[in-house]
């Protein structure tokens, strides 16, 4: 989103730790919708929930919400190889993302919730605060976003 050049540079500014991670940078190796990585994607998630948290009413923890969006999707492998352990990803990588995160970084309640919730209603564990809400929004409309620019472009039209 053009508009949200404010909130790509406080991602930026927030998440630097996560971002230059060694297990982040791993995540430009794996792709999450079409052709972009899940380092791109968890990138563009933070972002859009920055941008949602700052114009819908209420009040955000913004590094709690930054840290989760950019480690919600922290799973580290590649869903689309043909392995048994990668069956129902959709269901379980959440989990796999949150034991990832609780192992490389220190994490709060916000961020756990964040991350082990955001595939509600896939995964029946729904949000339980506000910075959990707003990624679970975010993350839909980037997949959907990411997915449909994928389908064009394989049918070599424009998005």
């Amino acid at each position: 989103m053009r508009m949200a050049k404010r909130e790509a540079r406080d991602v930026a500014r927030i998440g630097r730790r996560i971002l230059v991670s060694s297990g982040m940078q791993s995540e430009k190796r794996f792709v999450q919708h079409g052709d972009i990585s899940v380092y791109a994607h968890s990138l563009a998630v933070a972002v859009l929930c920055l941008w949602l948290s700052r114009r819908l009413p209420g009040r955000s923890d913004e590094r709690a919400l930054v840290r989760g969006a950019l480690l919600h999707d922290y799973f580290l492998y590649d869903w689309h190889e043909d392995d048994p352990s990668h069956r129902w990803h959709g269901f379980h990588h959440a989990a796999a993302a949150l034991r990832n995160a609780e192992r490389d970084f220190s994490l709060g309640r916000i961020e756990r919730d964040m991350i082990s919730s955001h595939m509600f209603p896939l995964n029946l564990r729904p949000p339980r605060c506000r910075e959990s809400a707003i990624l679970c929004m975010a993350d839909k409309i980037v997949a959907t976003r990411e997915t449909v620019r994928g389908l064009f472009r394989r049918r070599g039209q424009k998005a």
